[in-house]
């Protein structure tokens, strides 16, 4: 195991960090039967695999006391635990702390991370303080091991290859683990089937329930025969009914019985069908209830421009749409759902978002949710269209954007550095235009809380499109600010909402901040493979920035194209929105202004005559936290307003 331990002045007084390495073996980690976990208050955790599939996951721990921990529980407080996928040989455990341990050094000074059998560990409060963990242990942990024969598949495996290792009368199977293939005695046999002749013929006639025999079985390599006495055949196949020894008007019984048959069997499948056909109905009918589906259909027959408005599509439309959901159509998979891509009837593309799961405390939310982004008519936000309630989980349809993800082109092999800086600035402008509509424009305003590139999508002439909204929360109107649990991606995540759970939209500011780094780079969030100062990208800009050195960080293309002021003044609103403090940070309205501005003065750098006018229809969309309540007069130009007013 790997462990992380301080004192009580928050030094580190011991750590050790783990690895195991499987590349010389025929072993994988098992995916069904391990888990990463992780325990501590003040923890984060990551394992990276390697040496077969690349992954990284983790988990991220903060508990004030021990009367949140529950034993037995690994849900993320005080313990954690995450799946692994199948086929990887080598895995790291890396582990850090927030604060050290200061604040919960009286009851937990030490993190641990290991990858353990899930039926072995059972979490206990007492595993938290100090070293007695590691040493009630004595720091090995148990884990199960998948192995298979590596050197080749199974549909290239030739029983002529020296190095082919299934036996006689045995047949190879490609492995579970996705590495080689494992060996099966053939059917009639049995034994070992890794050995030359370990597959040993099965004696059915030996055993009167391996057979149906009522004449004389008579044993065969991997089967048996029936013969019957009196000279009477019998049909010699493995699963033989026997010998009759009398007349018997077998054919007008066969027709009878089977004429019989085929009416129970048609009149049982028509039951059957309308039972089913009704039993599906019910339960439409009640995932549509239990969805929200009278409540959306008030709030659209109330709704001014019925034309806008979300559409309630049937299940059928959709599994026609998606072929019934063929894996063949699905476009990507997220933390909260599967996208699927789909055609209609009048031969529109859609995206269909699956989602994992609902809260059906929160359906009232969801629906306005629905409602209200239904009706944002953004040329930056990817439309929704409409959704099914149906289905136990609701489905919702969007519009289909057809160049991929932001990420997919920044690092993405083949796309790398194939963004101009034009296009860039240009896409910067688009998403930040975006984001200080839904913050401002929006009515109640919404607050994405899952700004990346991988959510930020482009058509073919490379227009950003804001997308999926399954972690967006709407603002209650009377608050700028309220607490939620906890949700985003880390390496995007606003360091002050993980602490405080305070959401604001300063948190879309902080990730929208971490985007322009990933432009201005061209490097992940995060990586482990880069030396650890630089592996929190949005930390290492800022020392950058600080030491007067982020030229060196940038990618060469953009410095190659973006002129001195440009790259001075971009880098200084990136480092003005990755503050810690989010009202230091600015609005996403002042981060579209300024981005405008550039994108103005890079196209045309003699030409300042329009800013006053954008920043005008900038104003015009957006009156929420107006602090500096200016107006425009008939000329576009900007105006304050009196305090009377």
């Amino acid at each position: 195991m790997s462990f992380d331990c301080y004192n009580s002045l928050g030094k580190n007084s011991s750590s050790f960090s783990y690895w195991v390495d499987l590349k010389n073996w025929p072993y994988t980690f098992s995916a069904t039967h391990n888990r990463f976990t992780a325990i501590g208050c003040d923890t984060q955790a990551y394992i990276m695999g390697s040496s077969g599939r690349n992954f990284t996951s983790g988990c991220s721990m903060l508990c004030n006391d021990l009367g949140s921990v529950v034993n037995g529980s690994c849900s993320g407080i005080g313990c954690c635990q995450t799946s692994i996928p199948r086929g990887f040989k080598r895995f790291d455990l890396q582990l850090y702390s927030y604060y050290n341990h200061t604040h919960v050094w009286s009851f937990s000074n030490c993190s641990y991370a290991f990858l353990v059998d899930s039926n072995w560990y059972n979490f206990s409060v007492s595993d938290l303080p100090g070293y007695d963990f590691y040493y009630k242990y004595k720091g090995r942990i148990p884990m199960v091991l998948d192995w298979a024969i590596e050197n080749h598949w199974c549909p290239n495996a030739s029983t002529t290859d020296s190095k082919y290792a299934c036996g006689n009368n045995s047949e190879c199977f490609d492995s579970p683990n996705g590495l080689g293939y494992l060996c099966n005695c053939s059917k009639g046999y049995q034994g070992n089937p890794y050995l030359e002749d370990g597959c040993q013929d099965i004696n059915e006639c030996e055993d009167p329930n391996n057979n149906p025999c009522e004449g004389i079985c008579t044993n065969t390599p991997g089967g048996y025969t029936c013969s019957c006495p009196h000279g009477k055949k019998g049909d010699g196949r493995k699963d033989g009914t026997g010998c009759s020894v009398t007349q018997f008007p077998v054919l007008q019984v066969t027709l009878g019985v089977g004429l019989g048959a085929l009416f129970i069997v048609i009149g049982g499948s028509w039951i059957f069908w309308i039972l089913q056909k009704r039993r599906l109905a019910k339960l439409k009918e009640e995932f549509f209830q239990q969805n929200g589906g009278v409540l959306l259909k008030q709030q659209l027959s109330l709704h001014d421009n019925p034309i806008e408005s979300a559409k309630i599509f049937t299940t059928e439309e959709l599994k026609k749409a998606t072929d019934n959901f063929d894996e063949s159509m699905i476009l990507g998979r997220g933390g909260y759902g599967t996208v699927y891509k789909g055609i209609l009837p009048n031969n529109r593309v859609v995206a269909i978002k699956k989602s994992k799961v609902i809260d059906a405390s929160q359906i009232e939310q969801f629906i306005n949710e629905v409602i209200i982004l239904s009706q944002i008519n953004h040329r930056n936000v990817v439309k929704l269209l409409g959704c099914c309630l149906e289905t136990e989980v609701p489905l919702l349809v969007y519009e289909f954007v057809t160049n991929g993800t932001l990420f997919h082109h920044i690092h993405d092999e083949g796309h790398r550095a194939s963004i101009s800086w034009d296009d860039r600035l240009r896409i910067a402008t688009e998403t930040a235009t975006a984001l200080s509509y839904l913050h401002s424009a929006a009515s109640p305003p919404i607050i994405h809380r899952d700004v990346k590139t991988a959510n930020i999508l482009l058509d073919d002439n490379y227009t950003a499109k804001v997308s999926d909204f399954g972690a967006s929360r709407l603002v209650p109107l009377d608050r700028t600010q309220f607490t939620t649990l906890v949700q985003g991606t880390l390496g995007y995540l606003d360091p002050e909402y993980f602490q405080t759970s305070q959401l604001t939209e300063k948190s879309d500011v902080y990730s929208f901040g971490v985007v322009l780094v990933e432009l201005l780079t061209g490097r992940k969030v995060l990586s482990f493979d880069r030396p650890e100062q630089e592996r929190n990208l949005a930390t290492y800009f800022t020392t950058s920035m600080k030491e007067e050195n982020v030229y060196e960080i940038l990618e060469a293309r953009v410095v190659q194209e973006a002129s001195t002021d440009q790259l001075q003044e971009i880098t200084k609103l990136a480092k003005r929105c990755l503050r810690l403090k989010g009202d230091k940070r600015p609005t996403m309205k002042e981060m579209a202004m300024e981005l405008e501005r550039l994108k103005r003065l890079n196209k045309h750098p003699w030409d300042e005559s329009n800013l006053e006018e954008t920043q005008c229809l900038l104003h015009a969309s957006s009156s929420y936290h107006n602090q500096n309540a200016v107006e425009c007069d008939s000329l576009g130009n900007l105006v304050p307003l009196n305090s009377g007013r």
